[in-house]
């Protein structure tokens, strides 16, 4: 039947129901997204809330006590770390990613394998990274619980995470760059280091920003690995907890649940501090 126009009713039924969906799909998106952000503004409201009063002068003292429970030393242990795991595993995972997007044959077996081998790494529990470091790097080599071995178990936990973003972000580099560098004489090695790399550079950052997350929030591996000395690191093969393991100690002796709170609110800042410093780096970098 057609209406008074000349139009189908079914063809008007379908691009109502066709529109229907869409707005219904469109709904869902907005929803999801609402709940994300929800679920993070509350998360960080309730931190706040918590931890923002116990904040006191005590907390930040060069050396900690029971008294004081201070979180200096974790805090500078924390940035120790992390300075040295991203050391260890960034340049690691970024040539790995830059020898299987621009020199390797396609087919070739090994990209196989290293790609099985990096999502299978990203699988694995972190309290497994904890027991393989502490039967490897503190009892195998002899290092014992100290900030080089804490450094070293979180470097292969953080590595594939590295290597997957620096790879995705290699290969979303338009081939016509490398094409036009190649058309005006660069050799393989130049596109690569002066076309390619900066132009990956921020979804390669964003790997280093999520990796950094990761070994900030770490407590399970370093417990095993780099310990739970409540004292400022004097060396690579010294003992020292991280913020996340202070946190950690605090809360499970019962005794300082408000202070646990406090250095919840300073690893928030740190995070994010870290997260927005590392944007603007990768705005710098994709500008120039």
């Amino acid at each position: 039947m057609n209406d008074r126009n000349g139009h189908c009713f079914p063809r008007l039924w379908k691009r109502h129901r066709r529109v229907s969906l869409s707005l219904i799909l469109r709904l869902l998106v907005g929803a999801s997204a609402a709940l994300t952000v929800s679920v993070l503004l509350v998360l960080i409201g309730y931190i706040m809330i918590k931890g923002i009063p116990n904040l006191s002068a005590q907390l930040f003292a060069v050396e900690y006590t029971t008294q004081n429970v201070s979180l200096l030393p974790a805090l500078v242990n924390t940035v120790l770390i992390t300075f040295l795991s991203l050391l260890i595993a960034v340049p690691i995972g970024i040539f790995s990613a830059i020898y299987l997007v621009e020199y390797a044959k396609k087919g070739n077996k090994l990209v196989a394998v290293v790609r099985l081998t990096a999502e299978t790494l990203s699988g694995i529990p972190s309290i497994v990274y904890g027991l393989f470091g502490l039967l490897f790097f503190v009892t195998k080599l002899g290092w014992g619980y100290s900030v080089l071995a804490g450094s070293f178990t979180l470097a292969i936990m953080v590595l594939p995470i590295v290597f997957q973003t620096a790879e995705e972000s290699l290969k979303a580099v338009p081939d016509t760059y490398r094409e036009a560098s190649f058309g005006l004489g660069a050799g393989k090695l130049r596109t690569v280091f002066r076309i390619v790399l900066p132009s990956a550079a921020p979804g390669i950052l964003s790997g280093i920003i999520l990796s950094v997350g990761r070994i900030v929030g770490e407590s399970a591996a370093l417990i095993y690995t780099a310990g739970t000395v409540a004292e400022m690191s004097n060396g690579l093969f010294s003992s020292g907890r991280t913020l996340a393991v202070h946190m950690y100690a605090l809360t499970s002796e019962g005794l300082y649940v408000k202070q646990a709170y406090a250095t919840a609110v300073v690893l928030l800042v740190m995070v994010m501090g870290m997260n927005a410093l590392s944007a603007y780096a990768a705005k710098k970098v994709s500008k120039g």
